[in-house]
């Protein structure tokens, strides 16, 4: 599989990473190794989880697998930290609680370091300058090689950006920001993609697939078998079986008939080839699903079929982000 730096750092990672969301509460061990053997025969790198993924059991799951089933240099691990199970605080960007989760996510996977670490989410009850610090200590101390942000709007990126980037050397650089970004969630292209492309920041897609909407099988219906009809994720793919959904994945439908693949391979071949994006993260629910995503990396979209997929799921970007001439 081709490999990408990560934004302007020299981490260089896969072009599609394996997402862990479900492990630990629908995904068991067996499946999960099934799966990271095949996304590392596939020459696949990037695994990334979260400290709240199956209530810490995603990491835990990924510990175990590694150096047994695949060389812990193998891969690169990637984290996340600041989401927290409190209805009155959704998050906590505090330097003590961010440190205490990386230690706690290391104990979990059992591993000296991350390779990257991310703040999931902006945190507005904590000083920004405060929440980066807990990334340049980890970094600092070896605990993360390189660290990212995750749920970031525009101006929240391009601040603690420009934050890190003011003392070179002494703070470490955002490599990448992690977004749910696919043809049916475009509202990353407003703000944020243009302050990552500008700051030299790797974008990595979560949900490529709209949630697995994208891949054409909620067209009749759910299947039971699906996340749609599991009681913890049906609320999740809900906004994304409406009618301007159906009218985008109708059109991957009629891309992938004209080329002869299916409308995954055309969903997610779409967004690996974003201007700005390293690496769109795939979540499967079995290892024929995952190797189905992985079999992307020998398609690329023509440019017509580019530009019509472009301007069917295209977003409405007015004032201002429209040269204010042209209105």
């Amino acid at each position: 599989m081709e490999q990408r730096h990560l934004g302007r750092t020299g981490l260089r990672v896969s072009r599609i990473g394996l997402g862990t969301l479900t492990w630990g509460r629908d995904t068991g061990e067996e499946a999960a190794a099934e799966q990271v053997k095949t996304f590392w025969e596939a020459g696949g790198t990037l695994v990334d989880t979260a400290d709240v993924y199956g209530g810490g059991e995603a990491e835990y799951l990924l510990g175990r697998l590694v150096g047994g089933l695949v060389p812990r240099r193998d891969l690169v691990i990637a984290t996340k930290a600041g989401s927290v199970p409190d209805p009155d605080r959704r998050f906590d960007g505090s330097r003590g609680h961010l440190l205490d989760a990386l230690d706690a996510s290391l104990d979990r996977l059992g591993t000296d370091y991350v390779d990257l670490w991310q703040v999931h989410a902006f945190d507005p009850a904590t000083p920004l300058e405060e929440t980066m610090q807990a990334l340049d200590l980890a970094v600092s101390s070896g605990r993360a090689r390189y660290a990212g942000v995750s749920n970031y709007c525009g101006w929240q990126l391009a601040k603690a950006a420009t934050w890190q980037l003011a003392a070179p050397g002494v703070r470490t650089r955002i490599a990448s920001t992690q977004m749910e970004y696919s043809l049916l969630q475009r509202g990353v292209e407003r703000e944020v993609l243009p302050a990552a492309l500008d700051l030299g920041i790797g974008l990595l897609p979560s949900s490529p697939l709209g949630r697995g909407v994208l891949t054409g099988k909620y067209r009749d219906g759910v299947p039971a078998d699906s996340r749609g009809a599991s009681e913890s994720l049906a609320a999740f793919v809900d906004p994304y079986l409406d009618e301007a959904a159906g009218r985008i994945v109708d059109a991957v439908v009629t891309a992938a008939r004209g080329l002869a693949v299916t409308p995954l391979e055309v969903a997610l071949a779409w967004i690996r080839d974003r201007p700005g994006v390293v690496a769109p993260i795939v979540g499967a629910r079995t290892s024929a699903q995952l190797a189905a995503a992985l079999s992307v990396e020998a398609l690329s979209l023509p440019e017509e079929i580019c530009r019509a997929l472009d301007d069917v799921s295209a977003p409405v970007h007015r004032y201002p982000d429209q040269d204010w001439s042209t209105l």
